[in-house]
């Protein structure tokens, strides 16, 4: 199978990483990243208009992609430049729409924000653990229950709720104005809610709509596997980069051998985990792609611990200032674990078969 990318995957990649370079420097990303709403809405407004979002859906949705290929362009390049903005809620709520057969013309443009409400407090990751539950009142429906960790949630303006129907999981738009909504600001920079429904009114997308929460979380995981593959290379050439200059005892310290083995190792775990990363993402729409994608979340996840490790501990004390960009990425890189299934979780589901 050739993996090289189709040359609209290059200018895409060409053209979203040349505008993070110069609009989207590490400085400018921790001032919007750790202050409400957590992201920088005239910088997204410049990337809706560059056409990102429009490359997580097909042809006949709207957009011009929509394979897993696409998905990682996108997220390696905001990888590298450590970016806050809501790219992965779009991309979930892309999905999810696309499985509705919704429209999604206005999620493309980036002109409205939605959030994917799928996770709770007692069920973080498995759909077959959900409690909010749906209940038909005449023609229309209504939701009861808490949802936890929704990324993007504090600014969405709809959101894509999985709730419990008779005998199956359905999926409901619930506006942001019908329900109570509590924002907050994450460790690692950028927003999450936390989605409070109370006899709320809703509207049925979906009906029996697991597999596609189910896809949704697939395509998000493996965004997030890219993301991580993203940072892992910036960390990759900011610590080689200190090894070669930083001096101690009159020589640079990339000269003294037990560094060089470890930078070495680190180095070969990157290109493992780029190399799986590919793997999940030609698996996209395949049988196994639900298989496929926990093995790139399990063994990103612990690949990305070492990585942040590794880089603090070389680095010394300068890796865990404020200023210093390393330890920003640290810190996303053990974060990026928990979202959306961490390497635990990922593992029971690969053992599962």
């Amino acid at each position: 199978m050739d993996f090289d990318l189709t040359e609209d995957r290059r200018m895409l990649s060409d053209t979203l990483n040349r505008y993070l370079t110069d609009q989207y420097p590490i400085e400018h990303r921790n001032e919007v990243a750790y202050t409400a709403p957590f992201h920088d809405t005239a910088k997204w407004s410049e990337m809706a208009e560059l056409g990102i979002l429009f490359s997580f859906a097909p042809e006949i949705a709207g957009g011009f992609g929509g394979e897993g290929f696409d998905v990682t362009v996108v997220f390696e390049a905001l990888g590298r430049a450590l970016c806050p903005e809501p790219v992965l809620p779009a991309l979930l709520a892309s999905r999810l729409l696309q499985a509705a057969a919704a429209d999604q013309s206005e999620l493309l443009a980036g002109s409205i924000h939605y959030g994917v409400a799928i996770g709770e407090l007692d069920a973080p990751y498995a759909l077959e653990e959900i409690t909010t539950t749906a209940r038909l009142d005449g023609a229309a429906y209504t939701l009861n229950g808490r949802k936890s960790s929704i990324y993007g949630g504090h600014i969405a303006e709809v959101f894509l709720v999985a709730a419990k129907h008779e005998n199956g999981i359905c999926l409901f738009e619930v506006s942001a104005k019908d329900a109570e909504v509590s924002s907050y600001g994450l460790i690692d920079g950028g927003g999450a809610a936390e989605l409070l429904l109370d006899n709320t009114p809703a509207k049925l997308l979906l009906a029996d709509a697991g597999a596609a929460l189910q896809d949704s979380l697939d395509i998000g995981a493996l965004a997030l596997c890219a993301e991580a593959v993203g940072m892992m290379d910036v960390t990759k050439d900011t610590l080689l980069d200190y090894l070669r200059t930083r001096k101690q005892f009159g020589q640079t310290i990339g000269n003294f051998q037990a560094l060089q083995h470890r930078a070495v190792d680190m180095v070969t775990e990157i290109e493992q985990a780029r190399s799986i990363n590919i793997f999940a993402a030609s698996r996209i729409g395949e049988a196994d792609q639900s298989r496929s994608v926990s093995m790139a979340k399990n063994l990103i996840g612990r690949t990305a611990k070492l990585v942040a490790e590794e880089t603090i501990q070389m680095h010394g004390g300068i890796a865990m200032t404020w200023e210093y960009s390393a330890s920003h990425y640290a810190k996303r890189l053990i974060m990026l674990d928990h979202q959306l299934g961490d390497t635990d979780y990922h593992l029971e589901r690969v053992m599962a078969g």
